[in-house]
């Protein structure tokens, strides 16, 4: 049993100090999440910026070792102090990547074909109580609108919605391209609303360069641009910075990270783009001295 409070000394009650409240939280559509989705959100984007940078490294899961990924421990664990958030398998979690590593982790919840096979035949590929062990602040699902397997890959992701819900886990949609649709504003506008609609936490999706600020403008929950296919270095910083500037709240980069000729230097450059605006021309410039 506790002793007694018996200093006799008059207690501080700051009865002239309003009690603090928590305010609203900084990330777009997420002010009425629990605290703990709240704050796993809060590791992935920086509460100084509400941006995130991403590293996106969960090709394997359906190419094999794609190139600049052969060797993970080798080329990828040195970038990844710079980047604000990991993506990744469980199966390079764990295996490759030190448990002691403070960078936040985005992991890969949905899977099954191969770039062989019809690739919206996918399925959920993990247990949420698997995702929790790891300790991971989101999960991502691919939703394939317009595509063969669309309501099945809806269902993966709504599916991981409600776990998610229950468990404080955020869920990011991933959206992949149909092949009877083409990757224009229109079809980006309809994948990133019905990905929100249906509960999904933030949405990963393509830049495109006319109509991206209607995109991000009608989708109420924050939205990252995938990094895509490689571009030449002064190309892919520009499009993150339009991006950027178009309301994204963030990147997702793999390859054009990975596969450039100085990854780290990129990466840095990417991130002055991203939480701190700077323009294309000067990153670029940065990636060449660094």
């Amino acid at each position: 049993m506790p002793d007694v409070d018996s200093s006799g000394e008059v207690k501080n009650f700051y009865l002239d100090i309003p009690t603090q409240t928590t305010g609203q939280f900084y990330l777009k559509g997420s002010g009425a999440l629990d605290w703990g989705m709240q704050n796993r959100l809060s590791r992935v984007f920086r509460p100084a910026t509400g941006r995130t940078v991403m590293l996106a490294i969960d090709h394997g899961y359906f190419q094999g070792p794609t190139t600049g990924l052969e060797r993970v421990d080798v080329n990828i664990l040195p970038l990844v102090p710079y980047a604000d958030a990991l993506m990744c398998t469980r199966g390079i979690l764990r295996s490759t990547v030190p448990s002691s590593s403070a960078t936040p982790v985005v992991l890969r919840a949905s899977g099954g074909p191969s770039i062989l096979k019809e690739l919206s035949h996918e399925e959920i590929a993990i247990d949420i109580d698997d995702a929790l062990r790891l300790n991971v602040c989101a999960l991502a699902v691919q939703v394939f609108i317009g595509g063969e397997f669309e309501t099945q890959t809806v269902h993966n992701m709504t599916r991981l919605v409600d776990l998610g819900l229950r468990y404080g886990m955020p869920v990011m949609a991933v959206t992949a391209v149909g092949k009877e649709m083409a990757r224009d504003a229109r079809y980006l506008r309809m994948a990133c609303r019905i990905c929100a609609e249906l509960g999904a936490q933030f949405v990963k999706t393509y830049y495109v360069a006319e109509g991206f600020e209607t995109v991000t403008a009608s989708c109420p929950v924050p939205i990252v641009m995938a990094g895509g296919k490689k571009l030449p270095e002064l190309d892919a910083l520009t499009m993150a910075y339009r991006a950027m500037q178009e309301g994204a709240a963030g990147v997702d980069m793999g390859r054009n990270i990975f596969q450039s000729d100085s990854p780290i230097s990129m990466i840095q450059a990417v991130s002055k783009v991203v939480h701190e605006s700077m323009k294309p021309t000067e990153a670029y410039d940065l990636y060449k001295t660094s």
